[in-house]
């Protein structure tokens, strides 16, 4: 599968992605990608984020790639058993946020949490950092079992953000390169 044969869609996490974070670098370069804008960043609410997503994936006009950082994870897993049979065919998430930490953080709704347990109905992929604040890896190894991701490990990389340093993530780019070689020919999806 190439970028081209997809919309790929850019889901922030709850600090959203600044102009040095590897999404919005990706957002840029691929012809492709578009954001899902949330109206509050600072207060994540569940029902309002995943109806957000749901329409972007109901718009899009080719077959669906998700790309989902921090609390991005935990809107695709709540919205991912309402998209139309199809829709999305693929989900790239990166560093997702523990529900621990997430039902820590002031003005989330509470309904953020817990996440669903159940398999994804799409493939994904889930990278974890051995090292990151707001998740452990045995955490992220645990949803990814759960949602039936692929886990791969980042090493000791921190939260993979700008803040941690990753700008352009040309690691990221590599691996979300392999994971759309994966999926192959969206026709067959």
């Amino acid at each position: 599968m190439r970028t081209f044969d997809v919309e790929i869609l850019i889901v922030p996490g709850r600090k959203g992605a600044g102009p040095d974070h590897w999404q919005t670098r990706w957002q840029t370069r691929l012809k492709t990608a578009r954001r899902v804008e949330q109206d509050d960043r600072d207060r994540p609410n569940r029902h309002r984020w995943t109806e957000r997503l749901m329409a972007a994936v109901a718009a899009a006009k080719k077959p669906v790639i998700i790309v989902a950082h921090s609390c991005g994870v935990g809107t695709v897993v709540h919205a991912a058993a309402q998209f139309a049979a199809s829709r999305v065919v693929g989900a790239f998430l990166v560093a997702p946020t523990s529900e621990i930490t997430v039902a820590s953080l002031p003005l989330v709704d509470p309904s953020f949490t817990p996440y669903p347990r159940d398999p994804l109905p799409f493939p994904s992929l889930l990278v974890a950092s051995r090292n990151d604040d707001d998740c452990s890896y045995e955490d992220a190894g645990d949803m990814a079992l759960n949602w039936g991701s692929t886990l791969v490990d980042a090493g000791d990389v921190g939260h993979i953000d700008s803040t941690s340093g990753h700008g352009p993530w040309p690691e990221g780019a590599m691996r979300f390169g392999w994971f759309l070689k994966q999926l192959g020919d969206p026709k067959k999806v």
